[in-house]
C-alpha cells in the first residue's frame, strides 16, 4: 500500500516493520524466543510483548485519552495475539494521524505528577520506543547466530514499490 503522507509513511513503516519481525520471530525455538543480551529490555519474548503493550497503550491514550491497561492476571500473549494486536493499533494509529492536531494534549502521571503531554510527542515515543526495541531483538538473534530482518525505510520502499508491503 502507497502512503500519500509523510505520517503515514512513517507508521506504514512501523506497522510492516512490526509484522516482519514478528513473522521472523514466529520461526525462533521456544529456547531463542526466551534469550536476551546484555543491554536488552528483556528476552526476545518479553521485548515483543513489551513492544505490543506499549502500542496499544500509546494508541488508547491517542483514541480515548486513556491508558490501555491488560486485564490482571492475563497470561502472556501468544505471537499470534501479538500479530493481531499490532495490525490492529497499526492501522488505528493510521486512521487516527489525520485527527491529532498539534494542540490536542492528554494527561499522563508524570512520575506521580498529572501533565499534559501533546499527542505529537505520544506519535514520536511510538516511533522511537518501537525502532529502539527491534534493534534489541535484532542484536539478541544476530548473537545467537540467526539473520535477523531487514528492517531499513529502504527495504520497506522496495516492499511497497514492488507490491510486497
Amino acid at each position: 500500500m502507497k502512503y500519500t503522507d509523510t505520517l503515514t509513511t512513517l507508521f506504514g513503516h512501523n506497522l510492516w516493520a512490526n509484522l516482519r519481525l514478528l513473522e521472523s520471530c514466529a520461526a525462533l525455538t521456544e529456547e531463542q524466543l526466551n534469550a536476551t543480551s546484555i543491554g536488552a529490555f528483556g528476552s526476545i519474548r518479553d521485548i515483543l510483548e513489551h513492544i505490543v503493550s506499549a502500542e496499544r497503550s500509546y494508541f488508547s491514550r491517542i483514541s480515548t485519552g486513556q491508558r490501555y491497561n491488560a486485564p490482571e492476571g492475563a497470561p502472556p500473549m501468544t505471537l499470534a495475539q501479538m500479530t493481531e494486536s499490532v495490525r490492529t493499533t497499526g492501522a488505528g494509529f493510521i486512521e487516527w494521524l489525520p485527527k491529532v492536531q498539534p494542540q490536542d494534549t492528554v494527561t499522563i502521571d508524570w512520575d506521580g505528577t498529572p501533565r499534559d503531554v501533546p499527542k505529537t510527542y505520544i506519535l514520536t515515543q511510538v516511533i522511537n520506543h518501537a525502532t529502539e526495541h527491534r534493534e534489541q531483538i535484532k542484536t539478541i538473534m544476530t548473537g545467537l547466530g540467526i539473520e535477523p530482518p531487514d528492517l531499513q525505510g529502504w527495504e520497506y520502499f522496495d516492499a511497497v514499490d514492488s507490491g510486497r508491503a
